[in-house]
């Protein structure tokens, strides 16, 4: 379990690194998380971290209309709760919903196991969702164990890196053109951190993609669960 723990920190995110691409190897450690959906068609999985807020998930909502494209928000409880009207919007535009934890908890740096699992439930009970994807992808290894139980993790094989100032824009697109194949999991944040880059880059990421033949989807607790099952489309 320890050496489980010090994988994933070195691999997705150590001293302030972390891999765009993740290593097949590393998915094959972690089985019952969810890093892409393969399958025959082409099809690419957007996701979006830490909102909603009214500063940037509308204009996402906006851009994706504009490519009947459909993602996935991992919303964060607090901001639910402070923009309901914003919420609101990724619902009514057919988007899918999972858990980003109420307060945006590192797993790891939470010494109360039972606290980190009443902030995960507070949030998806507020999404109505099964799905979860820890923030910085941090779990403890009796954490994974246990949410297992009752979440789909979604983790993700394509990270933008729209997140960090030390990241450009350009550097933020060419990540994501570079990396993504069929079934790809892509992660974006609609945060204010991240909007520079994400301004930059997600217009321009859905035209690359959708002339090159993708669709986007949106994840379901159906499509995870099969894809831990190996079931492919």
């Amino acid at each position: 379990n320890h050496r489980s723990q010090i994988i994933i920190s070195v691999t997705l995110n150590f001293s302030n690194m972390y891999l765009i691409k993740t290593p097949r190897f590393i998915q094959n450690l972690f089985p019952n998380f969810v890093w892409n959906i393969p399958g025959a068609h082409k099809e690419v999985y957007l996701t979006f971290d830490d909102g909603p807020i009214p500063q940037v998930t509308p204009w996402v909502l906006n851009e994706l209309a504009k490519y009947n494209a459909k993602a996935t928000f991992f919303c964060v409880g607090e901001n639910i709760e402070k923009y309901p009207d914003v919420f609101q919007q990724i619902k009514d535009a057919g988007h899918a919903l999972g858990s980003h934890t109420y307060n945006h908890l590192n797993g790891w740096l939470v010494a109360d196991n039972k606290k980190y699992y009443r902030n995960i439930r507070e949030c998806a009970r507020l999404v109505d969702s099964e799905l979860f994807r820890p923030p910085y992808g941090k779990l403890k290894p009796i954490q994974a164990q246990l949410l297992q139980r009752h979440y789909r993790i979604i983790m993700w094989d394509v990270l933008s890196g729209d997140f960090d100032p030390k990241v450009s824009p350009e550097q933020c697109l060419k990540n994501v053109t570079t990396h993504t194949k069929s079934g790809s999991i892509i992660v974006f944040h609609d945060s204010i951190k991240a909007k520079e880059s994400l301004t930059y880059a997600l217009p321009r990421a859905l035209d690359y993609l959708s002339k090159a033949g993708y669709i986007f989807k949106s994840l379901t607790p159906e499509i995870a669960t099969a894809m831990q099952l190996g079931i492919t489309a």
